[in-house]
């Protein structure tokens, strides 16, 4: 269809679309829209960020919704406050012409009370995040029982925030005869569990492939060591000097840190994290959408809800531990009809991952390499020069200043005065990259890697030489961990245990192997007093903890100190600076607190995790 106005959209609606600047619609909006509006069958709309979601099921119940009425009509789910806001934001144009309709957005980090008399003043429409939905709805404060339609906005990663119950609690109060549309940009084992429960007999619509990623975005990846992450990063961001773009690091301490790094050496860079406050976040949001800032140093759950079409990067300092994440991270670019570019830093044993990704998202994976120092400042030099080919010169504005500056550079012949600016703008860069070595990485062995995943399961669970008798990643430690898959550990409960123990700074980690009954993990060199004090006598469901260095032993195959199987070695190196920005301290992103008896238990909400 080649019109808002074919797809059975009302005048209003239509004429709010044209204030807006939209001429045609996006595919999921063509296949959408005719749909919510022919009948209430439930929907699953499965497309990326970007396409054009939130009109495919704004306009349609927005149509819907009788102004005479100010019961809540339409609920609409997001998994974070910032998301809840555009999407209101959103809804709000394409009411622009339509008497009688109010929306209402509700999320926390915000005056509940407020909230509450905007509810109380009466509206049709309600979007907000589930913790603070559900807290509204227990209040009394929010009746969802007239609700006509639901939308489900990211279902994907409303689960991956733990948001199952919040979600279970809002919908068992919902009429049953509700239209219940479910997007997401991809299709995980949960959005089908929840499809069967909550839907009846949906229709599903795609657009692209499932789990893949958007179509104009090429992947690159660069290889190199852990110690090396930050370099590679710097040398990625100088070799495109008009950058506009996501860093996507795994916790709020690591975006802390590099963008305390990053904007301490020059760059137009700042953090998003959900140690901001409110008006905080706004500010720096605000900054990055007006290209007031060119690097957004962000954690996954804090940077939902980011409207910004022509971002030209999106980098994973880290690939995230669960590999659909990166679908979403990659659909930050090549939005909008533009291209953009997907870029992950791995160290030398993530191979392995790289080939799930490219067989989940259907992409090839272009390896590049990290800059050179040479490399690096050739760019900067002839972006610099392009830029100054480029400045426009009023002649007026200077004039009177001119003859003075010619006298004074009489004596200088033009190659000179090109010398002498140049060295003037690039001497510090030149310094720096003057002695910048090649920090490129080769794999290691990745079939030696398989083989040891696939003799550790003959084992039930107990390594072999095949498993664990290889050294660490450089920079890093190995150690062992006494508890494994039988106790319910997976490494992101791993990390979380023990980030909270070490209740300070926290460690970047390497490869993390959980077993059956007992586990290794890699953390940066220079944490091994602080890991043995803080984790070893705590418990983790209910068992006590004991973590020791992994050694491998002379045959080959790997043992930890007490003869446990393992297999690394222990490295030399220092510990990273603490990250002085500002008061803002990070306590990392994994929801766990500590009980009594240091039981490890999930935290009850997870919106302050954002």
């Amino acid at each position: 269809m080649s019109s808002f106005k074919e797809l059975g959209l009302s005048p209003e609606i239509c004429q709010a679309v044209e204030d807006l600047g939209f001429e045609t619609p996006t595919e999921v909006q063509s296949r959408a829209i005719p749909t919510i509006l022919a009948s209430q069958r439930d929907l699953i709309a499965l497309a990326q960020t970007g396409t054009g979601k939130t009109g495919a099921f704004g306009m349609p119940v927005l149509q819907q919704v009788d102004a005479n009425s100010n019961n809540v009509q339409v609920l609409v789910l997001s998994p974070t406050r910032e998301l809840a806001i555009q999407i209101a934001k959103d809804l709000k144009s394409f009411a622009k012409h339509q008497k009688g309709i109010k929306t209402v957005a509700v999320y926390g980090g915000a005056n509940i009370s407020t909230q509450i008399r905007a509810l109380n003043n009466g509206c049709q429409v309600v979007i907000g995040t589930p913790g603070r939905m559900l807290d509204l709805i227990r209040r009394r404060k929010l009746d969802v029982t007239n609700v006509r339609s639901l939308v489900l906005d990211e279902a994907d990663e409303m689960l991956n925030m733990g948001f199952q119950d919040d979600l279970d609690a809002i919908l068992a109060d919902t009429p049953k005869g509700k239209q219940t549309l479910l997007f997401s940009a991809t299709m995980p084992k949960q959005i089908s569990k929840m499809a069967r429960k909550y839907m009846n007999n949906p229709e599903e619509i795609e657009v692209n492939a499932r789990n893949s990623g958007a179509l104009n975005v090429e992947h690159h990846y660069y290889m190199v060591h852990a110690k090396d992450r930050y370099d590679a990063l710097k040398r990625i961001a100088d070799v495109n000097p008009d950058i506009y773009g996501i860093i996507f690091c795994r916790t709020r301490r690591e975006t802390s840190e590099v963008a305390s790094k990053l904007s301490k050496e020059g760059y137009n860079a700042d953090l998003l994290n959900g140690d901001l406050s409110q008006a905080q976040r706004d500010e720096v949001m605000n900054r990055f959408r007006t290209k007031e800032l060119q690097l957004l140093v962000a954690t996954d759950v804090a940077a939902r809800g980011l409207d910004v079409d022509n971002l030209t990067h999106v980098i994973n300092y880290n690939l995230p531990d669960d590999l659909e994440v990166y679908i979403h991270r990659s659909g930050r670019t090549g939005r909008a009809g533009n291209s953009g570019i997907a870029v992950s830093i791995i160290h030398t044993r993530e191979m392995g991952r790289v080939r799930a990704l490219e067989k989940m998202s259907g992409k090839e994976f272009i390896k590049q390499d990290v800059p050179k120092g040479e490399e690096v400042c050739g760019v900067r030099m002839m972006d610099m020069v392009d830029k100054l080919k480029a400045t426009e010169v009023n002649e007026k504005q200077i004039e009177k200043y001119l003859p003075q500056v010619y006298e004074k550079l009489a004596d200088l012949g033009w190659q000179e005065l090109i010398q002498h600016f140049v060295s003037m703008e690039f001497n510090q860069i030149l310094e720096y990259y003057q002695q910048a070595g090649d920090i490129n990485a080769s794999a290691g062995r990745s079939k030696n890697n398989n083989n040891r995943n696939n003799s550790s399961r003959k084992n039930n669970g107990r390594s072999n030489s095949g498993g664990s008798g290889r050294h660490a990643e450089e920079g890093f430690t190995r150690y062992f961990l006494n508890v494994g898959n039988r106790d319910g550990l997976n490494p992101a409960r791993l990390m979380g245990v023990v980030n909270e123990q070490l209740n300070g700074k926290k460690p970047n980690f390497g490869k993390i192997d959980i077993q059956n009954n007992f586990s290794f993990f890699e953390v940066e060199e220079g944490f091994d007093a602080k890991l043995f004090d803080a984790v070893n006598g705590t418990q983790f469901e209910g068992r006590d903890l004991s973590v020791e260095l992994a050694k491998p032993d002379s045959n080959g195959s790997g043992s930890s100190s007490n003869g446990s199987s393992s297999g690394s070695y222990k490295g030399k190196g220092k510990v990273g600076s603490k990250s002085k920005r500002g008061n803002r301290k990070s306590k990392g992103d994994e929801p766990f607190s500590k009980s009594k008896g240091g039981r490890i238990k999930k935290k009850r909400s997870p919106e302050v995790y954002a």
